[in-house]
Formats: C-alpha cells, sequence, structure tokens
C-alpha cells in the first residue's frame, strides 16, 4: 500500500503559530514507523517551500534554508518515493477532471489527484474536503 498527503499538513507542521502544528508533527513523525510507502508528489514540495517561506502567508516564515532542508530530511526517509508526471500524464488529468469543472483553487488539488492515480496511490492524508470530489481517492484527516 501507499499514501501521499497534502501540503497543509506539511505547512502546520512547519507552523508554530498554528494550532495544528503539534498534531501535525506527530502525524510526519508517525510515518517513520509506517510500513507503506509514504509518496511524496514535486509539486506538494514546490509548494512547501513557497508558502512556508512565505512572510504575508506565515507570521514567522522558514528561511528558504530551513525549508530546503526540512524537504530534504523528508525525501531521506527510507519509505519515501517522490511522484513526477510520467508519459500519458495529460490523458489522467483529463481522466480525473472530466466528471466536474476545474479551476481556480482546485487545479493544484487535481494536479495532485492526477499524479497520485498515475502512480497507482490512491490515500491521501489532508485537511482538504475537496479532495473527496476525486472519487478513486481515499481522503483521511489525520486530526479527526
Amino acid at each position: 500500500m501507499s499514501y501521499s498527503l497534502d501540503v497543509n499538513l506539511l505547512l502546520y507542521a512547519s507552523d508554530q503559530s498554528s494550532p495544528r502544528n503539534g498534531d501535525a508533527l506527530r502525524f510526519l513523525e508517525s510515518r517513520t514507523n509506517d510500513p507503506d510507502l509514504f509518496c511524496l508528489a514535486w509539486p506538494t514540495l514546490i509548494s512547501y517551500l513557497r508558502i512556508a517561506t512565505h512572510p504575508r502567508i506565515f507570521r514567522h516564515p522558514l528561511s528558504p534554508d530551513e525549508a530546503l532542508a526540512n524537504v530534504a530530511s523528508l525525501l531521506s526517509l527510507p519509505r519515501v518515493r517522490v511522484l513526477a508526471e510520467a508519459e500519458g500524464f495529460l490523458e489522467v488529468y483529463r481522466e480525473v477532471t472530466g466528471n466536474f469543472p476545474v479551476r481556480g483553487n482546485l487545479v493544484p488539488d487535481a494536479h495532485l489527484a492526477a499524479l497520485m492515480r498515475q502512480h497507482g496511490v490512491r490515500r491521501i492524508y489532508t485537511t482538504d474536503a475537496d479532495f473527496k470530489k476525486f472519487d478513486f481517492l481515499k481522503v483521511k484527516n489525520p486530526f479527526t
């Protein structure tokens, strides 16, 4: 089995002012004991770098080096795999987005959902209910 996660969990874990900080840190730390493959998508990691270092979003933004070190730490975990677009990705994206209009803030979610589908990953941890629109995903909120 395998799973992925949305950027919001990485951000909660890095934002010490977030009320979800401790829970997110514990969730990420528990990943080291999970026997399933932990699949991180490049768009998720790049979004993390963008948002965690942004001074208008984070009260105490990370430095680029701190944020990059966090990504490197995640990628060094033994059961982590990185998801990237493979041949035929556009067709998978069309399939994933074919049942409802995808625009605006839903586009990055659809991108991640399509990457997951292309790589056979069906479980996602997130606090974003929009992922429930993708019927092939098993959406789990680690805080409930």
